[in-house]
């Protein structure tokens, strides 16, 4: 990634809704560190917007996303 832009501090987060909104920005984060372009970024947004598969596909990096934040979070217990 040539973008030094700090973006994770930590993975700590207050609350599930915060590491969550924290899992979307990981993998929103991580397909720009794969796909660099931003113009390709959005010439292919348009063919993932059409294909559920690759919607369930999205959904599924922010949830493993989201699983590690929970983890390093204890799941939010106090």
């Amino acid at each position: 990634m040539h973008n030094s832009e700090k973006y994770l501090e930590s993975l700590l987060t207050a609350t599930p809704q915060e590491g969550r909104e924290l899992a979307i920005k990981l993998a929103r984060k991580s397909i720009a560190a794969i796909q660099t372009d931003p113009e390709m970024r959005k010439v292919l947004r348009a063919n993932y917007a059409q294909d559920t598969a690759q919607l369930i596909a999205s959904a599924q990096v922010i949830a493993v996303e989201f699983q590690t934040i929970a983890m390093a979070n204890n799941y939010w217990k106090p």
